[in-house]
């Protein structure tokens, strides 16, 4: 089967302004003279001002025509209010930061899972035709050129780049060699300093080409293990030191990277359950981790058998005590229709996510598995052992899942956005989701989970915000979800806190006997650094008395200290409000 060409996404080329001056700023000027500005207005403006007289000019060419031609030096308002008019599909910087991920490069992995495809250019798991992966393979899967090239795409369609939520996908992070991992992220953080600061070094970026690698690989015909066989003679897999580093390089880029303008503000990274280790925990977070995926995949020991996972259930609860315990949020990747299940399982196993103290994550991915013609999996297709779920079945499956997910979790994504040219068999449709809701709506319910009720771009109060909190057992301790919601339950902001037990679970020694400060998320979109907008839930010190808050209540349950997991960039923000710098974490006395 052929594999789509890499091609670019919009807003990663940057747009030639000059040529079109007077047209753009005819445009900027009618747009700026509406009071109100909705889609069939600006519509009706682009009409009026073709672009050489038979096309519309892109939102990223009005931005940077804008910025080149019509702003005065230093008017940062004026540009903010142009820009919030014609953004780009505004959804991705309206969970308050705005999310760069980016793509280790292909690497052998330790897994030989049936359902994983083979697509030996890509890491582990992934694609050559997702849209992060097509990114990655144009940038050569170098960490600083993929940062500061997303960065540019960002801003020239409008969105924020001073608060940065950094997500590193591509199989299992723990198992490429630790000088790659922190010369990766050391590339990640230069690019965040370079791009707050004005700089570009891509030119001097190197990176690998994959193009050498095989397009194809029938699963039909290929056993476990082909991926690592067919990667074993490749440079690239074996030749890491072009993007090697120490810790030392890495800690001075973070340490710069508080008082960058293009800040991390959390950092996600992926791995299996059966390598996390209380090492690697604290390896993890020397890094500067905030957020672990684990791919738990499914809470039945005979499926993870079937489907040749490598980790039983045990692993996966042993995991999730040891990350909770460091303070980190987690976001488990669950598979439904996987080689032994049923949908009545499914929905069985997924009660258990929530009922079961030993998981209960703070973020849930739910990929319902499909067919990819490079999988093992297509040979128990083929033989009859193995069956897609058919749309009734899926539907019921992912509603039920919506319903019942806890109003403290957030089911980040729905379905994995697998183009329908690379499944063979089984759900193909990528708006899955919205159906879902649309089931639900039917059946006069909704989902309460965390996405649902975020107010994203909308107007919030901040007075007439009720302050709640939600408290449930986990396998370490008591956990306390708080939360700022208005009349309609929409959420605003949350924090989570820890309030350790009597639990057997091995804790970072810093950390150890602390209540500890796991997540703070002021929703209302990305506001830029120091800035305000009217009506936005952020800088509105909702952070600020959630924080508040979690220390009042942890004083009152006889804690002497409160620790966070603080991103790099969020550092200054927590000495703000008294907290002292540890090695791994930041402190606040309770007494």
């Amino acid at each position: 089967m052929a594999r789509p060409a890499f091609t670019l996404e919009a807003g990663d080329e940057s747009p030639d302004t000059d040529r079109h001056r007077d047209d753009l700023l005819a445009i900027i000027a009618e747009i700026e003279a509406e009071e109100s500005l909705d889609a069939a207005t600006l519509d009706g403006i682009l009409r009026r001002h073709p672009r050489d007289g038979c096309g519309f000019f892109s939102r990223a060419e009005l931005i940077a025509g804008f910025r080149r031609h019509a702003l005065e030096a230093g008017d940062e308002v004026r540009e903010d209010a142009f820009v919030r008019r014609v953004v780009m599909r505004p959804v991705r910087s309206q969970s308050g930061v705005t999310p760069v991920t980016i793509l280790t490069r292909p690497f052998p992995c330790p897994g030989r899972c049936i359902f994983c495809p083979n697509d030996v250019r890509m890491p582990k798991s992934y694609l050559s035709a997702e849209p992060g992966a097509q990114r990655a393979a144009l940038n050569r899967f170098d960490a600083y050129r993929q940062t500061w090239s997303r960065l540019e795409a960002y801003r020239a369609i409008g969105h924020p780049t001073e608060k940065i939520e950094l997500i590193v996908l591509g199989g299992t992070w723990s198992f490429y060699p630790e000088a790659y991992q922190v010369g990766f992220l050391a590339g990640c953080f230069r690019a965040l300093n370079d791009f707050g600061a004005g700089i570009d070094r891509r030119s001097e970026a190197k990176g690998v080409d994959p193009g050498a690698l095989p397009a194809f690989v029938d699963g039909s015909k290929e056993t476990s293990g082909v991926y690592n066989r067919l990667l074993k003679g490749w440079e690239g897999a074996r030749d890491l030191a072009d993007e090697s580093a120490g810790w030392d390089e890495l800690e001075a880029l973070q340490r710069a990277n508080e008082q960058s303008r293009c800040r991390s503000v959390g950092l996600s990274l992926e791995t299996r359950p059966d390598y996390v280790t209380p090492k690697e925990v604290l390896r993890l977070r020397r890094l500067g981790a905030t957020k672990v995926q684990l791919g738990v995949q499914s809470l039945q020991d005979e499926v993870l058998r079937r489907n040749q996972r490598g980790h039983d259930v045990a692993a996966s609860r042993r995991a999730v005590a040891l990350l909770r315990a460091a303070g980190f949020k987690l976001q488990l990747h669950w598979m439904p229709n996987l080689l032994g299940s049923t949908p009545e399982a499914d929905r069985a196993d997924f009660e258990k996510l929530f009922a079961d103290a030993d998981f209960r994550p703070d973020e849930l991915k739910l990929y319902p598995c499909s067919l990819i013609e490079s999988a093992e999996l297509m040979q128990h297709y083929e033989r009859g052992e193995w069956r897609p779920y058919n749309h009734a079945e899926l539907l019921e499956v992912v509603s039920e899942a919506l319903a019942a997910a806890p109003h403290w979790v957030r089911l980040s994504r729905v379905i994995r956005d697998i183009s329908s040219d690379d499944i063979v068999a089984g759900n193909g449709l990528t708006n899955f989701r919205e159906i879902a809701e649309a089931e639900l709506a039917r059946q006069g319910r909704a989902p309460r989970e965390i996405r649902w009720r975020e107010v994203r771009g909308e107007v919030v109060d901040a007075k007439e915000l009720e302050m709640r909190s939600t408290r449930y057992d986990t396998s370490t301790g008591l956990e306390i979800f708080f939360e700022f919601v208005d009349d309609r339950d929409r959420l605003a902001a949350f924090l989570r806190l820890s309030l350790p037990g009597e639990r057997d679970v091995p804790t970072p020694e810093e950390v150890a006997g602390a209540a500890l400060i796991r997540e703070v998320h002021v929703y209302g979109g990305a506001v830029d650094l120091g800035q305000r907008r009217e009506g936005t839930a952020q800088h509105r010190g909702l952070g600020r008395a959630l924080i508040e808050a979690a220390a009042e209540l942890a004083r009152a349950k006889g804690y002497a200290r409160l620790a966070v997991i603080s991103a790099v960039g969020t550092r200054p923000y927590y000495r703000k409000l008294g907290f002292e710098d540890g090695p791994l974490y930041q402190h606040r006395s309770l007494v």
